[in-house]
């Protein structure tokens, strides 16, 4: 990798004007674009102390080995010729929204003589009016089908077209009323025109008309006492409302809008957005792309629309409408909103709805898009192909002799020294066992104080978790010996032939293996098991001070172990001065982040838990008649200090053992109390000690048995 230094710009060369930058690298390929309203500051961000970048940004600063730059009049330009340079160049540095499918249009093709109806996919061709795209092919065509009784324009192919003006009979079509068989001349070219217009029309949500116009000849046939027309606009009238009830109306009449909504983790991004054509939603799509910096959600939004709308050349009102809703805007989103207008011919608008119908279809966007990114992890992780490479890509990339079928991971959580706490977490074959999970309160092996050292804490939780798993070995040792002493007790005199060949029925307790069983209780032995492989979150000094744990005892030859930094997702090993780089596609390096994210969230979720009890017990510490059965209850009742805090006189009054006098006592206390937030020193989250039901395990033990 290069140092940024040998190729950083001569102080004041770098212009302050608005520009485009590149970085290239050692080859002179581009590996990344950006823009910026101030070149000066921007690119000297990336010349600062690397240990502040993000691991992304880093390593593509470490990869680079030149930067150019551009300079333009606007900030408009300069997103203009980002874009340009981004599709020209395909930086690998820059997020790459990947559609997750293609997705269906409904198109109507003007330029021909008999304009045709029909549902595609792929590219759109010039002459041709496009409406989606649509989430599922087959809703889609139900609408067609419906409208088609309405109006009876062609949806043949060129060739069936072709055959029935040869022959001179229409298609089936044609006989049911669903096609006015201009092939044979039912109808004029002008006539039929009027019809493909008229469903445009409707597809481009103006239905009022048509359906005011309906109800209008279904009621004069029916006074004209023409009940067999009136009886065939009464079926029209029902096929246009099934249809519109397809389209569900979320926004005033002919509003046209695209709502986009993002949702994010610290390795990939998903983004859906629903298409809103007429006030009705007439499509949605969904993309997913891995992160590759640390852009906040404004800027991600900022990025998506320039490629969703970057290639709307022509610009039809299918592709950009007057109003874009987006959950976050930043300082380059005015300029990104008059470069879509100036390829669209009108304003476009680009906001954040805070209220009303608008905010709320927000919200449902929102959800959809969370539920894009589960549904794209799990797929990932739930496929079995997917987790077989990504294990062989771990054995091979460590070294393992057999392919690690049982991993465990360990993290450390605190908040500057106090209430430390350590996780670890278990995949099974590339699987999550949450009923494997175990917690670790950190108190120092000796009993002297941790403090704020991560290394001590991680040594400390490794001795502790492989002491009992030695222990666990002694015992299953000793109660196989006294088995096996009661046994040949057992057949001393019976149930054996002269060959020793036992003709029982082998294990009454169907076990399938003494290492299983507990012989005192009966349960499974999980933990007599050694993992094929141990990951620490952290670098060097953590694998060392793992490392020094299981040498200790005796069991560093037998358990591999790595460290997964955070900071460039370098794997570490021990006794290595270099770390290993998996490449970024890896899926041994997405399944190694997967388990360190994990081991994070329980070790987070464990703190917080931690957290918020102590903060309720020093509140009430002082408060009088209150002792520790009743701050107990109070703990047990409410779990935090913020529905502590919430709670009402009567609420805690109702509790056993208490009374007004004694309610009155905790709030006026609480009421005293000036707490300042609590912060994590590693996220900078504010902790609430209000963990998420989503992100709670399963049912796992509060910590390994025997430990503290």
């Amino acid at each position: 990798m290069a140092d940024p230094s040998t190729y950083r710009p001569a102080p004041g060369s770098i212009p302050t004007q608005p520009g485009v930058y590149r970085f290239s690298d050692e080859h002179g390929r581009v590996i990344y674009v950006g823009k910026a309203k101030n070149l000066r500051s921007r690119l000297n961000s990336y010349f600062a102390d690397p240990a502040s970048l993000h691991n992304r940004t880093q390593t593509m600063v470490l990869t680079a080995a030149r930067v150019q730059w551009t300079v333009v009049r606007t900030e408009v330009e300069a997103l203009q010729l980002e874009y340009s340079w981004i599709k020209e160049y395909d930086p690998r540095f820059n997020v790459k929204y990947r559609d997750d499918k293609s997705y269906p249009w409904l198109a109507i093709s003007l330029a021909d003589e008999f304009p045709r109806v029909y549902v595609g996919r792929g590219p759109r061709r010039k002459g041709t009016r496009y409406f989606g795209p649509y989430s599922h092919a087959w809703a889609i065509r139900e609408t067609v089908d419906l409208l088609l009784r309405v109006f009876p324009m062609r949806s043949c192919t060129r060739g069936v077209f072709n055959n029935a003006a040869a022959s001179g009979r229409p298609c089936l079509l044609g006989y049911i009323d669903k096609c006015s068989a201009p092939c044979v001349g039912r109808v004029s070219a002008d006539e039929h025109r009027a019809i493909a217009e008229d469903f445009a029309a409707f597809m481009a949500g103006r239905s009022d008309p048509l359906v005011n116009r309906l109800e209008r000849e279904m009621l004069e046939a029916s006074a004209g006492q023409d009940y067999e027309r009136a009886a065939r606009k009464r079926d029209d009238l029902t096929a246009v409302r099934r249809a519109l009830e397809s389209n569900a109306v979320v926004l005033g009449t002919g509003t046209d809008a695209d709502v986009v909504a993002i949702a994010e983790d610290p390795l990939e991004v998903a983004v859906q957005i629903f298409h809103v054509r007429g006030g009705r939603v007439r499509g949605e799509r969904g993309w997913v792309a891995d992160r590759t910096d640390d852009s906040g959600t404004a800027e991600l939004v900022e990025n998506f629309l320039l490629q969703l709308y970057g290639t709307a050349a022509d610009s039809e009102d299918a592709r950009l409408p007057r109003e874009v809703l987006v959950p976050a805007v930043g300082e380059a989103t005015p300029a990104l909103a008059a470069m879509l207008g100036e390829r669209r011919g009108a304003s476009v608008e680009i906001r954040v709805p805070q209220r009303g119908d608008k905010a709320r279809l927000l919200e449902t966007v929102g959800r959809n898009a969370k539920e894009a990114l589960v549904r794209h992890k799990t797929k990932r992780a739930g496929d079995l192909s997917t987790r077989n490479r990504a294990l062989e890509e771990i054995q091979q990339a460590l070294d393992l002799p057999t392919a690690p079928l049982r991993i465990e991971c360990f993290d450390i959580s605190n908040l500057q020294g106090t209430e430390i706490v350590a996780s670890m977490v278990v995949f099974e074959d590339g699987l999550p066992r949450k009923g494997e999970y175990r917690r670790f309160v950190i108190r120092g092996l000796s009993g002297e104080t941790v403090g704020q050292n991560d290394v001590a804490a991680m040594h400390e939780v490794i001795t502790r978790r492989f002491r009992r798993l030695l222990s666990d070995r002694a015992e299953t040792k000793e109660a196989e010996r006294a088995a096996d002493e009661l046994e040949a007790a057992r057949v001393d005199g019976d149930g054996v032939d002269g060959d020793g060949v036992d003709q029982g029925g082998g294990d009454q307790d169907g076990s399938e293996g003494p290492l299983l069983i507990d012989p005192t209780t009966g349960a499974p032995r999980r933990f007599a098991y050694a993992p094929a492989l141990v990951v620490v979150d952290g670098g060097a000094p953590q694998v060392a001070a793992a490392h020094r744990a299981l040498t200790e005892l005796g069991l560093a030859d037998e358990i591999a172990l790595s460290g997964l930094a955070k900071r460039l997702e370098e794997v570490w090993l021990p006794d290595n001065e270099d770390p290993v780089i998996l490449p970024r596609t890896s899926e041994g390096l997405y399944l190694l982040q997967r388990i360190r994210d994990e081991a994070h969230r329980f070790a987070i979720t464990h703190h917080r838990g931690r957290r918020s009890k102590s903060m309720v017990e020093s509140v009430l510490d002082d408060v009088p008649g209150l002792g520790e059965v009743r701050r107990k209850t109070l703990l047990k009742e409410f779990g935090s200090l913020r529905k502590l805090r919430a709670a009402s006189l009567d609420d805690i009054a109702a509790l056993p053992g208490f009374g007004e006098r004694t309610a009155t006592a905790v709030l006026v206390a609480l009421a005293a109390d000036e707490v300042e937030p609590a912060y994590n020193a590693t996220t900078g989250e504010v902790i609430t000690g209000e963990p998420s039901p989503a992100t709670e395990p399963g049912p796992a033990p509060d910590r390994v048995p025997g430990t503290s």
